[in-house]
């Protein structure tokens, strides 16, 4: 199931070329990662927000669609998308999203975006969410994740570090309201030192 990486796809952003989703498969695949259960408080943290029917935009090889019951992911990495479908979760690319199934106006609880905004400029980081909005209820919500200092120099494909303020901001800029801003799984200070230390921002469309 799924499509092979073209020749375009590999000589567009990095996060687009298979060697990037080579790299999330392989980071993930690390074995103290397995041992522990890493994902454990990940998921339980996804899950205590209840985001219900979700739509996790830049969903990579599904580790977000792995810890929701109902979500669907699309990603422009046809490689990490393959891996996510090979998983059994439903996962397009951007170029299949406009005429697949899942796109449906207004049908989705909460846009998830996580560990995407680092990636890309202000422009382009809200060209991408603007792109999604209308699959989204009008009651719907917005779930928007980042890493934190040690997380954001982990990846050279990293070109901007997003903190919770510039989170609430880009969340108003497309009509949300904050509700909750948070240090995920640790205080704020341990991001300096933890990779997978990460700013969660929930906000719900503003009325």
């Amino acid at each position: 199931m799924g499509h092979p990486v073209t020749d375009r796809e590999e000589d567009g952003p990095a996060t687009a070329r298979g060697e990037y989703a080579d790299r999330l498969v392989r980071l993930e695949s690390a074995w103290w990662k397995r041992a522990l259960d890493v994902q454990r408080p990940y998921r339980w943290n996804l899950r205590r927000l209840e985001p219900r029917r979700t739509l996790d935009v830049g969903c990579g090889v599904g580790r977000n669609l792995q810890n929701l019951p109902d979500a669907v992911g699309v990603d422009h990495n046809a490689q990490s998308v393959q891996v996510a479908r090979s998983r059994g979760l439903t996962a397009w690319t951007t170029a299949e999203w406009p005429t697949c199934r899942d796109a449906l106006p207004a049908s989705f609880d909460t846009l998830l975006v996580a560990h995407v905004l680092e990636h890309l400029d202000v422009e382009d980081a809200d060209d991408v969410i603007r792109q999604y909005l209308d699959y989204v209820r009008p009651d719907g919500r917005l779930l928007l994740i980042c890493p934190q200092e040690r997380g954001y120099a982990s990846d050279e494909t990293h070109v901007r570090f997003v903190d919770a303020d510039e989170l609430a901001a880009t969340a108003r800029r497309h009509g949300f309201r904050p509700t909750r801003s948070y240090s995920f799984p640790f205080p704020r200070i341990v991001g300096r030192a933890f990779a997978y230390n990460e700013f969660v921002l929930v906000a719900d469309r503003a009325r």
